[in-house]
């Protein structure tokens, strides 16, 4: 399955460099709700769930890629508004697809306190429910354990064949030029399809740029 991540510049040309994406701690999303969904109103159970929350971000994170490249709001909120990169993996890790919902879940304080399918089932029910206004995103996950830390406290996950870049997409207001990408992919570049972004013509969406003189 072909999945897609968006960064900076900066950073973009650094994960290509580096052959690695950085593991985002759970602690540190951007939104609130993240693995807190349940509706309750039960002080000790909302305890209960952020202690969950608390237990996972000690061993592991997530990466979090898209089902698509073409939608101009992740460009512009992930991409440093159409001026960073896309990058285009084959993923044969297993992914979580995000379940995008109105209503929070609903808490299972039994199921919470067993152990087996039922257990496993909520929690991953946690870990990929989120509100239907982020449905845009068409977001996978995957949660890598936490190892092997590095100096500034970051985690990473390889690039592998399980997580093999296949695309470099350029953003159509980049000022990234064709050698700054084939010198990051180096000898990886056989295996890397790039190009150029731009805007559609009849839609609003972001398409390939196929004018390979329009970028250089």
């Amino acid at each position: 399955m072909l999945l897609y991540h968006f960064l900076n510049a900066e950073y973009g040309l650094l994960n290509i460099r580096h052959r690695r994406l950085k593991i985002a701690r759970i602690s540190e999303l951007n939104d609130p709700f993240e693995f807190l969904g349940v509706a309750t109103k039960s002080a000790s159970l909302r305890r209960r769930y952020q202690q969950v929350k608390d237990g996972l971000n000690d061993y592991m994170g997530l990466v979090c890629f898209s089902g698509n490249w073409n939608n101009p709001v992740q460009w512009g909120h992930y991409a440093d508004r159409h001026r960073g990169l896309c990058l285009g993996f084959e993923v044969t890790a297993q992914t979580h697809k995000v379940t995008y919902a109105a209503e929070r879940l609903l808490p299972r304080p039994s199921t919470m306190k067993s152990e087996g399918p039922a257990a496993e089932t909520h929690v991953t029910e946690i870990l990929t429910t989120k509100f239907e206004h982020w449905s845009y995103e068409d977001e996978y996950r995957l949660f890598p354990q936490l190892q092997d830390q590095d100096p500034s406290g970051h985690y990473f996950l390889e690039f592998d064949d399980n997580v093999a870049l296949r695309e470099v997409i350029v953003g159509h207001r980049s000022a990234i030029g064709r050698d700054d990408i084939a010198q990051s992919l180096g000898p990886l570049a056989r295996k890397v399809t790039t190009y150029k972004a731009r805007l559609a013509f009849r839609s609003f969406d972001v398409a390939r740029q196929k004018n390979d003189r329009l970028w250089s």
